[in-house]
């Protein structure tokens, strides 16, 4: 069932109150809540075209494939495409939510005192695909094994603190937030997003691969040069691997609508629900029809934006995967929206 509206209450002086608020605005509801962004009513096409897809290297079942331009990989779970109304007014949260974010809740007696720790997770994202491409004697190195090792062993050191995205939470973590959000500000409209809204506030109103156009640079997201390497068996020496996530205000990372970082860095938790019977996207025409189908106990969640540890692809607004809802991952983060009266 959809949260109830709540009465809209007054923010910090620096920012409009929410009544006054216009589209792209931009305001606060209290001195430790996330800054949020106002996003405008509108529609899109959600999903990506069979064409926008241009991996090489894949993983299936496990085991490495290698497309060719004869026979191309294209992920399932991107299509079809579907347009979809936006029809609930949100606000979406500018920043992935930082460390500084999730100690205000823990101190503040939310987020059940739980504490990440940034040495306590797995290795990076997609480490074990990696792994297997090296040990696959068809691999073509592009990427040193230097840089490969980069990836793979910085996990274990992830800088954390300050404005640093939170990491290491989980979808069930990432709820308790919410729920401390809305105790504390005497409201229930806060949430996760749903997916086709995580969506639609990524593609800014664009309509190509990238919010930025046909691929962004190592300067406006953060993701692997390393793995795009790997992934599109093409030498990239103009992309960084830093192998592991910035704080939330560096790079030039901005969409259209000032959102920050929903392309690498770290990949996101949303409200959705994903079908492992039915990878393709449902063709729910409204975001009010997909909050409404995205309510469902113990389901995988969609995760979407890539990480710092994925190659470029994976950051498309089209990318989506699965994660359990308990799995606390260093290459995961979430951010969250307010729905607006």
């Amino acid at each position: 069932m959809r949260p109830l509206r709540a009465l809209i209450l007054t923010a910090s002086a620096l920012y409009p109150t929410l009544a006054q608020a216009e589209p792209l605005d931009v305001f606060r509801d209290c001195d430790v809540c996330p800054e949020m962004i106002e996003l405008p009513l509108g529609e899109f096409v959600m999903g990506a075209p069979d064409s926008e897809f241009r991996r090489i290297v894949h993983y299936t079942d496990g085991k490495i494939n290698y497309a060719t331009k004869e026979d191309p990989y294209i992920p399932e779970n991107e299509g079809p495409q579907n347009k979809v109304a936006v029809d609930i007014r949100i606000a979406m949260g500018v920043n992935e939510v930082t460390f500084d974010d999730w100690m205000a809740c823990v101190h503040d007696g939310g987020c059940n005192g739980y504490v990440p720790d940034d040495r306590a997770g797995q290795a990076g994202a997609d480490s074990d695909d990696i792994r297997r491409s090296i040990a696959d004697p068809r691999f073509k190195r592009i990427a040193s094994e230097a840089v490969i090792a980069t990836v793979l062993d910085n996990p274990e050191q992830l800088p954390i603190g300050g404005r640093y995205p939170v990491n290491e939470v989980s979808y069930l973590d990432a709820v308790a937030y919410v729920e401390w959000l809305n105790r504390k500000l005497g409201t229930t409209s806060y949430r996760l997003p749903t997916e086709a809204e995580w969506e639609y506030a990524a593609r800014a109103g664009t309509s190509t691969r990238f919010s930025q156009g046909y691929e962004p640079t190592s300067d406006q997201e953060n993701f692997s040069g390393a793995n795009t390497a790997i992934r599109l068996q093409e030498d990239r020496p103009d992309l960084r691997t830093l192998g592991y996530p910035v704080p939330v205000d560096e790079l030039d990372a901005a969409n259209p609508w000032g959102l920050r970082h929903m392309g690498g860095n770290l990949a996101e938790i949303t409200l959705s629900c994903y079908s492992e019977e039915v990878e393709r996207i449902p063709d729910w025409d409204t975001t009010s029809d997909w909050l409404e189908n995205s309510f469902g106990p113990n389901c995988n969640r969609v995760i979407r934006g890539g990480s710092y540890g994925d190659s470029v692809d994976m950051a498309r607004p089209a990318s989506r995967r699965d994660v359990k809802e308990v799995a606390r991952l260093d290459f995961i983060g979430f951010r969250v929206v307010k729905e607006l009266d």
